[in-house]
């Protein structure tokens, strides 16, 4: 019932900037890590950036210096802020959520949004 969805997906010049947004909902007792995985055709997914609840960050390589994550607990929202993009940023975007459902739950799971498109033009 937790539901994931990701939004801010566009078309932008080499060099402009995007800002994606994550909100997680439905039933959430707590929510630990989100972040940012992205996936271009014939390619594996990659991680973008990973967030703990505590703002503990970890970026891929490839993006690191040029994008920001950042999240709202309150808002159970997470963020992607995108400079310099690139066209080697061109992919589908999607959010992760680890989280537990209940207060019972004895362990976390992984949600995923449906993704949201990012293309990068020269």
């Amino acid at each position: 019932q937790v539901q994931v969805v990701e939004s801010g997906g566009a078309l932008v010049q080499a060099g402009g900037s995007l800002r994606l947004s994550c909100v997680a909902s439905g039933s959430i007792f707590n929510i630990n890590r989100m972040g940012w995985y992205r996936q271009a055709p014939g390619k594996q997914r990659e991680l973008v950036a990973v967030i703990t609840r505590g703002g503990s960050t970890n970026y891929g390589d490839s993006v690191k210096a040029r994008f920001t994550i950042s999240r709202d607990n309150a808002k159970n929202t997470v963020y992607l802020q995108m400079n310099s993009l690139k066209p080697e940023d061109t992919a589908v975007y999607y959010c992760n959520v680890e989280a537990a459902p209940v207060r019972s739950s004895m362990f976390m799971y992984d949600y995923w949004g449906q993704g949201t498109q990012v293309t990068v033009s020269s």
